[in-house]
């Protein structure tokens, strides 16, 4: 399709209006939280918002306080967006890199999206950062999407808020981790838990941080890999 530069978008619906005067009908936006942190897993989220609704207020999740972030997810649920969610979890990370992992989770959120709403399926993919989503559709990969697509910035709540609320779940299971406070990012306090009780099941045993306190047959040694996917 023939798109506006990314650079110099009028506002952040832009390229979706341009795809769907070209003849696009359900224009999606994918995006991912939980990349870095040390345990937990990678959540994606798949958003198609209603064209005719107003879709200013969707900003970066990580821009806004997460009483905001709230708010938002519940409107879009609310709302006439179509929505799916994926994730992979430490297990897979651990054998296919975070990465992969990243674009697995991707991949399940749009399937999950197609899945809930089958007469409505993405025929366009806005994807935030370098790499798209494996599967057969037209898409687009947009660093720093989420300040230049509103359908991104939506799939960032999403999926920020069901990451938050996994690990806040995981907090009642692992306590004396504080995955509550900082959802297993590398926190003093984290990393202070770590070396006083070692890894939960939730733990990333290849990520620097955990690794250095496994016995060596414990570390996770996945495959080579050659290629991105």
């Amino acid at each position: 399709p023939s798109l506006p530069d990314p650079r110099t978008l009028a506002h952040t619906f832009a390229l979706e209006q341009a795809l769907y005067a070209q003849g696009y009908l359900h224009v999606g936006g994918v995006d991912e939280a939980g990349r870095g942190p040390l345990a937990g897993p990678v959540v994606a989220a798949c958003v198609i918002l209603d064209p005719q609704a107003d879709t200013t207020m969707y900003a970066d999740s990580k821009l806004l306080r997460a009483a905001r972030r709230e708010e938002l997810f519940a409107e879009l649920h609310e709302s006439a967006a179509l929505i799916g969610v994926g994730q992979a979890d430490a297990r897979e990370i651990e054998a296919i890199n975070i990465l992969q992992a990243s674009l697995l989770a991707m991949r399940r959120a749009v399937l999950a999206c197609a899945a809930s709403h089958p007469q409505s399926q993405a025929d366009f993919l806005l994807v935030d950062g370098k790499f798209t989503v494996p599967l057969p559709l037209g898409q687009l990969a947009l660093v720093k999407g989420e300040s230049k697509s509103a359908s991104i910035a939506a799939a960032s709540i999403i999926a920020k808020v069901t990451r938050d609320r996994i690990m806040a779940e995981a907090h009642d299971r692992f306590p004396v981790y504080g995955f509550d406070r900082h959802q297993g990012y590398p926190t003093k306090a984290h990393r202070a838990a770590l070396h006083q009780y070692g890894p939960c099941d939730l733990h990333r045993r290849t990520f620097r941080g955990v690794t250095e306190l496994l016995a060596p047959d414990q570390v996770p040694q996945p495959p080579a890999q050659s290629v991105l996917w």
